[in-house]
């Protein structure tokens, strides 16, 4: 099969694992990056042997590369979208979908306009862990789903991160930082989701950065830190997700589990693509550990953008969709804003459940996404 030619705008951190994304997805042919910086472009170019380094504006105007991939920062994430699709270019974007619900939408109106399509991570969910959750739930091994829950709760970033700031600063927090890993891993388990209610506080309006270089710095807190939602899915079955940057003693609670008629699966961290799946079934008298029946458990950001290019060599739809994408980002601010409005918000941008990969999917059988 003819490899689709990617081109990366955005050589920051993330860049590296998709530029190693050739290597685990036979149907990439990454040929160029760009970066505002040029230097960091330049050594990015080198280090993954990538003949061209370009602007943005002349990367859009390659003929022959397909897909962008964009990972600028999500303030960016709507223009630099938008002007790759207005120059003929698929998209695949890093979450989140963009800042604001309106803007995400202007891209989808874009895509169809133009004929070409949107992607968007996180991708974990096609990765070897979730993917063995979807078939156990597909299968019938607890019923069926009726609840679920989400725990994503630690210390704030100030303690680690280089640049704690944007995670304090409107589009940051905890459930525009981690939600769209768990929100994500949701709708792929469970389907899409109908409406939401949701409380969110800021216990502290400043908060102190720990981190030896930049020690006592003040840094203002604009959005909600401590975050709970209530979803209700299409299908009748109801989650809780708490995300919390104010969880400074740690907790024993899992990353998720789902709950059904006849038994409880638990589900690994969805920020990543393995992980320990366990079981225990009504009757049973402990978990049991189930073993991944796909591949792709170690990190594997840029699945996403593999199973958009086979997708787009047979003319099928995609699983990372810019629909689903939307829905999540949406669901994001709907929690938010029932806090303030003090009432349930319904999820307005619909998107299917995205189909499971065939079983077996693996480095070697590559060839199953062929359909």
């Amino acid at each position: 099969m003819e490899k689709v030619k990617v081109g990366i705008i955005g050589t920051g951190t993330i860049s590296g694992i998709y530029l190693e994304a050739p290597e685990k997805f036979s149907i990439l042919d990454i040929v160029a990056v760009a970066d505002i910086d040029k230097e960091k472009a330049h050594e990015k170019a080198v280090q993954y042997k990538i003949d061209k380094v370009y602007t943005v504006e002349e990367m859009l105007q390659d003929p022959e590369i397909e897909i962008v991939i964009n990972l600028t920062i999500p303030k960016a994430h709507a223009e630099v979208t938008l002007a790759a699709l207005e120059a003929g270019k698929h998209v695949f974007v890093e979450k989140p979908l963009t800042i604001e619900v309106e803007e995400g939408k202007r891209i989808l109106e874009k895509a169809r306009e133009k004929g070409l399509r949107v992607g968007c991570a996180p991708d974990t969910f096609l990765g070897g862990a979730l993917q063995t959750c979807r078939k156990l739930i597909d299968d019938g091994w607890i019923g069926q789903p009726i609840a679920a829950t989400g725990f994503m709760l630690g210390a704030g970033p100030e303690a680690w991160h280089p640049n704690p700031d944007f995670y304090y600063q409107k589009g940051g927090g905890p459930m525009f930082d981690m939600g769209p890993y768990y929100l994500t891993a949701f709708i792929h388990l469970m389907g899409p989701i109908k409406k939401v209610s949701g409380s969110a506080i800021i216990p502290s309006p400043e908060r102190m950065v720990t981190r030896a270089e930049d020690f006592g710095r003040m840094i203002s807190v604009e959005t909600p830190t401590h975050v709970t939602g209530i979803l209700d899915f299409e299908n009748g079955a109801v989650a809780t997700l708490i995300t919390s940057f104010d969880v400074m003693g740690g907790t024993q609670l899992p990353s998720m589990e789902i709950y059904g008629t006849l038994g409880t699966l638990s589900v690994p961290d969805p920020n990543y693509f393995g992980g320990t799946i366990s079981i225990r079934r009504a009757g049973d008298a402990e978990f049991t550990t189930v073993p991944l029946a796909y591949g792709y458990s170690e990190n594997s950001r840029g699945i996403g953008v593999a199973d958009m290019a086979y997708a787009i060599r047979n003319n099928r739809p995609h699983r990372a969709s810019g629909e689903l994408a939307l829905q999540v980002l949406e669901t994001m601010h709907a929690i938010h804003r029932s806090s303030i409005e003090g009432k349930h918000i319904s999820i307005e941008n619909a998107c299917t459940r995205p189909e499971a990969f065939p079983i077996g999917f693996s480095k070697e059988r590559q060839d199953l996404l062929n359909n």
